[in-house]
C-alpha cells in the first residue's frame, strides 16, 4: 500500500461500476490542483482529464465526467465527503496497442491513476499511425491531442460552436494540420478537400495550399461556374420555371429529351449508349433554344383553309432571347387561328427568359466555356470542370460562395455536391474515384442549407453523402453555429463531434442528443469553454477529450475576427466616399469603384553615368 501511495500518478480506487461508468473514491493523499510528474504538470481530478485503471497485462482508459458529492454512489449519498469522481471508460490498451471499447470491466478497489505522457504515447502511437495533431490537452498542455485522419474523413464529422467561439479558426487549423501539419511531417500532399466557403473567410487563410474559385474572381482566383445541364432536369426546371404542374412539366421534359438526343446523334459522347439516354443524363443542351422552340409553339397562329400555315411576321432570335412574332389571332372565322395544341406555358416561359437575362445567375445559366450554343456545342466538357476542381496540384479547393444570391445558395450547393458525388460514385473503380483517392467536403454555415424547411436539394444530397458516402470515398465535415437547425439525420451520421462554446440550451441539447448518454457531463462544459477550446468525441478521437486547438499563424487565420471597436473608433474619421459603397452594392462586388482611376505610366530613362 505504501508503494501505491508513493506513486505520484495514484488518484484513488474504484468504488462502483455501472456499465461504462466508474465511480472512483479519491485517496486522502490526493489534493486538487497540479501534479508534477516526470517534469510535466498535470491537473488532478478535473472534468475532461484522463485516468488509467490497470488490469494486469492491460490498462483501461477513461475520461473524468463529474467530480464531487454528486459523483458518489447512491449508497454514499448521506456521506459528507466530496472526494468522489465519475469516470466514463472509453478504451483499453494491451501492451502498446490501443483500441476503443472494452473487453472487461474493473473490479471494486482497483487502483486509478493519472494518464501521463507515456500513457498517451501508447494511445496514439509513437509514429502517429495516421493521427493528425490538432492541439493540446486542456488539463495538460504538454500533451498533444491527435485525431484519426481516416475516421475524420470517412465517418464524417461536425464542428459546432457559437459565434466568436473560434469555429472558423479551428476549421482552418484542422485543415492545415491534415495537409501540412509541420515542417518536420510530410502531411498529405495528395489530399482532396473541397471547402464550401459561404462568407469568403478562408481564401487568404489557406491561399498557399488551395486553388480558389469565386463567382466574382479577383487576382489569382478562378471563375466559379456550374453547368446547368449537369443537373437533374427536375432541379433546373424548378429553378428557371418555378413550380410546374405535371402536364406543364412534361412539355419541358420532352423538349429537353429531344434536344439531348439530337446532340448525342450529332456528336456522340464516350461511354454513352444513345439507347440509355435519359432526360437526366449530363448531356449539353441549349436553354435558349429550349425557350425559343417552346415559346414559338405557344405563340404560333395559323391561316389558310386547313389552318396549317404559320402566320409568322418575324423570326425572332434564340441567342438574343427575342421571341418570334405572329399575326394576332382573330375572333372570327377568317383567321388567323390559335394553336389549339399549345401547352399553356407562356407564363413559365416568361420566367425562363427572365432568369436567363438575370446577371446574378450567370455562373449557372451562362457557365462560360461550358455554356452550349443553340446547337448544343460547348467549349469544354465535365472532365475539364472536374479536373479544375479536383485534379490540380494543390490539396485544397475553395469555392467562394460569398457573392451568390441567398435565393439560389441552397440550389447551387446542392448542384455542386451532386456533380461531385455522382462523378466519384460512378468512377469508384478508377484511380480518380473516391475509393482510391477520397474527398472531404467541408460545409461552412451548414445551418443555412441543411435545415428542414421545404424542398432542399442541398439537404437531400448531404443526406445521401452522410448515409452512403463512406463506401465511395466521400466524407463530410459539417460546420455550424446553430446545430439545432441542422437536420437530425445529417447530424446523427457525424461520427466525430468537435463542440466549441455553445451558449444556447437548445443547441446544447441537440449536441447531447447526438452523443452517448454517458458523456453528458462533458457536454455540460460547453457554455464555459474558452475561445478555441473544444470537446472532441467520437470515432476520430481515441478518447473523449477537452482540447485547446492550436492557432495558425497570423497570416493563416481566416477573416472572421471581431472588428476592433476601440481601436477603430478612437481614430478621427477621414474623408469618406459613400459613392464607393453604393457602387459595390450595385455591382455585388466588394472591389467595385465609383470613379475608375486611370494611371498613365511612362518609362524612365536610365541615369547617365
Amino acid at each position: 500500500m505504501t508503494s501505491i501511495l508513493s506513486d505520484p500518478t495514484y488518484l484513488g480506487v474504484v468504488a462502483a461500476v455501472t456499465g461504462a461508468s466508474v465511480t472512483v473514491k479519491l485517496a486522502d493523499s490526493v489534493s486538487s490542483g497540479l501534479a508534477i510528474i516526470g517534469g510535466h504538470t498535470y491537473r488532478v481530478g478535473q472534468v475532461g482529464s484522463f485516468v488509467r485503471v490497470p488490469q494486469g497485462y492491460q490498462d483501461l482508459f477513461g475520461v473524468v465526467s463529474e467530480v464531487g458529492a454528486d459523483a458518489a454512489p447512491e449508497a454514499q449519498v448521506d456521506s459528507k465527503s466530496t472526494r468522489w469522481m465519475r469516470v466514463e471508460l472509453a478504451g483499453e490498451a494491451i501492451g502498446s496497442h490501443f483500441e476503443r471499447g472494452l473487453s472487461q470491466h474493473p473490479n471494486i478497489n482497483d487502483t486509478v491513476h493519472i494518464v501521463t505522457e507515456d500513457d498517451l504515447s501508447r494511445i496514439y502511437g509513437e509514429n502517429g499511425n495516421g493521427e493528425v495533431p490538432i492541439g493540446s490537452l486542456s488539463s495538460a498542455e504538454n500533451i498533444t491531442v491527435k485525431v484519426s485522419l481516416d475516421a475524420l474523413v470517412t465517418r464524417h464529422s461536425a464542428i459546432l460552436g457559437s459565434t466568436g467561439s473560434g469555429k472558423s479558426t479551428t476549421v482552418a487549423s484542422i485543415i492545415r494540420s491534415m495537409v501540412a501539419p509541420t515542417d518536420q511531417q510530410v502531411g498529405s500532399p495528395g489530399a482532396r478537400i473541397l471547402l464550401l466557403d459561404v462568407h469568403g473567410e478562408y481564401c487568404s487563410a489557406l491561399a498557399d495550399l488551395a486553388r480558389v474559385y469565386s463567382t466574382a474572381p479577383q487576382s489569382e482566383e478562378h471563375a466559379l461556374v456550374v453547368p446547368f445541364w449537369a443537373l437533374e432536369a427536375g432541379e433546373i426546371l424548378e429553378f428557371i420555371a418555378g413550380n410546374l404542374s405535371e402536364n406543364h412539366s412534361i412539355a419541358f421534359l420532352d423538349k429537353i429529351q429531344e434536344l439531348k438526343e439530337e446532340n448525342v446523334r450529332k456528336r456522340g459522347f464516350p461511354g454513352l449508349d444513345p439507347n440509355s439516354l435519359t432526360v437526366d443524363s449530363p448531356v449539353p443542351f441549349s436553354l435558349k433554344r429550349l425557350w425559343y422552340e417552346l415559346i414559338d409553339f405557344e405563340l404560333t397562329t395559323f391561316v389558310g383553309p386547313q389552318r396549317n400555315v404559320p402566320a409568322r411576321e418575324a423570326e425572332g432570335d434564340a441567342n438574343a432571347l427575342s421571341p418570334p412574332r405572329y399575326t394576332p389571332h382573330s375572333m372570327g372565322n377568317a383567321g388567323p387561328y390559335l394553336n389549339t395544341a399549345a401547352k399553356g406555358i407562356k407564363r413559365q416561359l416568361n420566367l425562363v427568359r427572365s432568369r436567363l437575362l438575370d446577371k446574378r445567375y450567370d455562373f449557372i445559366l451562362h457557365p462560360g466555356v461550358y455554356e452550349p450554343d443553340v446547337d448544343g456545342g460547348t467549349g469544354g466538357d465535365l472532365d475539364c470542370l472536374l479536373e479544375g476542381w479536383l485534379g490540380h496540384d494543390r490539396p485544397i479547393t475553395i469555392l467562394d460562395l460569398s457573392g451568390v444570391p441567398s435565393a439560389v445558395l441552397e440550389r447551387l450547393i446542392g448542384s455542386i455536391l451532386r456533380i461531385m458525388y455522382e462523378a466519384l460514385y460512378w468512377s469508384r473503380e478508377k484511380t480518380e474515384g473516391g475509393v482510391l483517392r477520397p474527398l472531404l467536403v467541408v460545409m461552412e454555415e451548414a445551418h443555412r442549407y441543411l435545415n428542414d424547411s421545404g424542398s432542399n436539394v442541398a439537404l437531400d444530397m448531404v443526406k445521401r453523402i452522410a448515409k452512403e458516402g463512406r463506401k465511395y470515398g466521400v466524407g463530410a465535415m459539417i460546420v455550424s453555429q446553430r446545430p439545432a437547425e441542422i437536420n437530425e439525420t445529417v447530424l446523427s451520421q457525424c461520427g466525430t463531434v468537435m463542440a466549441l462554446r455553445l451558449s444556447n440550451p437548445v443547441d446544447r441539447a441537440r449536441v447531447k442528443g447526438a452523443l452517448p448518454d454517458n458523456l453528458s457531463g462533458l457536454m455540460d462544459l460547453l457554455p464555459v469553454l474558452r475561445t478555441g477550446e473544444a470537446v472532441i468525441t467520437g470515432e476520430a478521437a481515441r478518447l473523449p477529450v477537452r482540447c485547446r486547438v492550436k492557432l495558425p499563424r497570423e497570416e493563416h487565420q481566416p477573416r472572421s475576427r471581431d472588428p476592433r471597436v476601440k481601436e477603430s473608433w478612437s481614430v478621427r474619421r477621414k474623408s469618406e466616399n459613400y459613392g464607393r459603397v453604393v457602387a459595390s452594392w450595385r455591382a455585388q462586388k466588394t472591389t467595385a469603384v465609383s470613379v475608375p482611376l486611370e494611371i498613365k505610366r511612362e518609362s524612365v530613362p536610365p541615369e547617365e553615368a
